[in-house]
């Protein structure tokens, strides 16, 4: 609806409230909580909680956690062409994980 802030907000309180009853559920809430923080400007922050929800994937086979990190490279390009260092060290991480479950 184009509250960012908002979901935001809701993104954060479901990241804090749903880590590991609901594994892949709290991977793909990091992978739109990411997306929020890049889409208002906030990369680091976004590049921060991609790396986070790289992190929960070990051992989740998903085609929506799969699709969260197609959809994290996808936010990912912009910034890559402008040098983010912390950004290509994401995305070499995401790649290597598509590639191992690929």
């Amino acid at each position: 609806m184009g509250d960012l802030r908002a979901a935001e907000k809701e993104f954060e309180h479901s990241v804090r409230t749903r880590a590991l009853p609901f594994a892949r559920t709290h991977v793909v809430t990091l992978g739109y909580l990411g997306a929020v923080q890049a889409r208002q400007g906030q990369v680091e922050a976004a590049c921060a909680t991609w790396s986070r929800a790289l992190d929960s994937m070990d051992g989740i086979a998903s085609g929506r956690v799969q699709d969260t990190v197609v959809q994290m490279r996808r936010a990912l390009r912009p910034v890559l062409g402008r040098g983010g260092r912390v950004a290509a060290t994401l995305d070499q991480r995401a790649d290597a994980m598509l590639r191992s479950v690929g």
